[in-house]
């Protein structure tokens, strides 16, 4: 297939690595959390085709041959709000369940940071699997290795800052970085939290929701538990 351009985007879940390093029963509940997470993510973004889960993260695309700059930094803007704030509803329901493992209790640890990207891209059907390929869709993965200090940000490219940075906030910063393979790239990051302005505060979940969920997270993590399923292993051919 031809190439087309595309806006390529990354929500990648901070902090699981040490959130993965748990006993048997917290890591099934670890599982089943970030699955439910990453799910909610997902269905955050309705106007971005999902490409893979990989490992703790979601790679979107989003056509981009038909917008203009503007509107290609203010979809992935609002894809971003939507998706963090879609995680830390679901982040808070599950760190209030009633379950004392670690995997449940420490949920409230993890945090949602986003890299974007636009660029060329070129389409391949595997095994009647869609994938994206190309160089920006390596770019793409080659920038969630950054020295952004912030826990939780939107980083863009040059390529796609440039096309409409009028339209972001004044708090940009601008991050100079070699990345592998393709060598030296200016990238522009701003706080999650600069992005979503004044949203109203989460809802508090009830005693019925929190109930709910805990007997939701034991019922899912039970294949877990018990070698029916294994769980998911992070994608490494970027």
């Amino acid at each position: 297939m031809d190439p087309e351009r595309a806006l390529l985007l990354i929500a990648d879940i901070g902090g699981y690595t040490e959130y993965m390093r748990s006993h048997r029963m917290s890591l099934a509940h670890a599982e089943v959390n970030t699955a439910r997470l990453l799910e909610k993510v997902i269905d955050a973004a309705p106007n971005f085709d999902l490409i893979e889960i990989e490992g703790d993260a979601a790679f979107l695309s989003r056509r981009a041959d038909t917008m203009d700059g503007d509107a290609t930094v203010a979809a992935t803007t609002q894809a971003a709000v939507g998706m963090h704030r879609a995680f830390h509803l679901e982040r808070q329901y599950v760190a209030s369940n009633l379950c004392p493992c670690d995997g449940c209790v420490q949920a409230d640890n993890l945090k949602l940071k986003f890299v974007a990207h636009v660029g060329e891209v070129a389409t391949q059907t595997i095994r009647q699997r869609r994938k994206l390929v190309g160089i920006d869709v390596i770019l793409v993965h080659r920038l969630l290795k950054n020295a952004v200090q912030a826990p939780e940000y939107l980083l863009f490219s040059e390529e796609l800052y440039r096309t409409g940075e009028a339209v972001l906030p004044d708090a940009v910063h601008e991050v100079s970085q070699d990345l592998e393979g393709i060598g030296p790239v200016r990238t522009y990051f701003v706080d999650i939290e600069d992005l979503a302005g004044s949203l109203p505060p989460l809802p508090d979940p009830s005693w019925f929701e929190r109930i709910g969920r805990t007997v939701d997270v034991v019922g899912r993590g039970l294949p877990y538990m018990l070698g029916l399923r294994r769980g998911r292993r992070t994608a490494s051919a970027h």
